[in-house]
């Protein structure tokens, strides 16, 4: 009880989390994208975006409306999200040959510029677990961009901090011309997240 009493009281009195209610986002984590993003010129309009664990479903807000005119933004989650305006949505699992080529067909068959992924796993609070279970959720995000992303195009996902880190950037270092680690000031201080951002994908 005490624990869930100071979790909302951290909520009402969080400044990302009162401006996300008064910009209507849906989750404090789209200030996070709009940061690496302010930073990196991540997002054009043009583009074509793949949102990977998207509910509740911010980040596809914030980067559907910088892609007009003229790109496309497809979310995937086991979860359902609410609709948002300019999205696709698609209720699966990206690792399922079904929901993958469901997200094919709604590309119209074009390869994807820019996969974005903000998914974690179910917290236990045990350190090496949760990042290891954040480890394996990444490396299944890596395989789909592989299998998806143009030439040239980019990857941003969240990972926790632990002894695996240097290994996974590397892997990420023989496909992107560029990899950097990004933290965002809207990341709680006492959160281990952290963003690696992929630039220049080689096939």
């Amino acid at each position: 009880m005490k624990r869930n009493k100071s979790w909302v009281h951290r909520q009402n009195n969080d400044h990302y989390v009162k401006s996300a209610r008064k910009e209507n986002y849906r989750s404090r984590a789209v200030y996070k994208l709009q940061e690496i993003d302010e930073k990196d010129r991540l997002i054009r309009p043009g583009m074509y975006i793949l949102d990977l664990g998207a509910a509740p479903g911010g980040w596809s807000q914030y980067a559907s409306k910088k892609i007009k005119p003229g790109g496309k933004l497809i979310a995937i989650d086991r979860l359902e999200m609410t609709d948002i305006p300019g999205v696709e949505f698609i209720l699966g699992d990206i690792l399922d040959e079904q929901t993958f080529h469901q997200c094919i067909t709604l590309s119209g068959q074009r390869q994807i510029d820019l996969v974005i992924s903000d998914i974690a796993p179910n917290l236990t609070g045990i350190r090496d677990t949760d990042q290891a279970r954040s480890l394996e959720l990444a490396k299944s995000v890596v395989d789909v961009a592989f299998k998806i992303l143009k030439p040239g195009g980019g990857l941003l996902i969240k990972l926790f901090e632990g002894s695996e880190i240097d290994a996974f950037r590397n892997e990420l270092t023989s496909k992107f011309q560029r990899v950097m680690v990004r933290k965002p000031r809207a990341s709680r201080d006492s959160s281990r997240e952290i963003y690696m951002l992929g630039c220049g994908y080689e096939i």
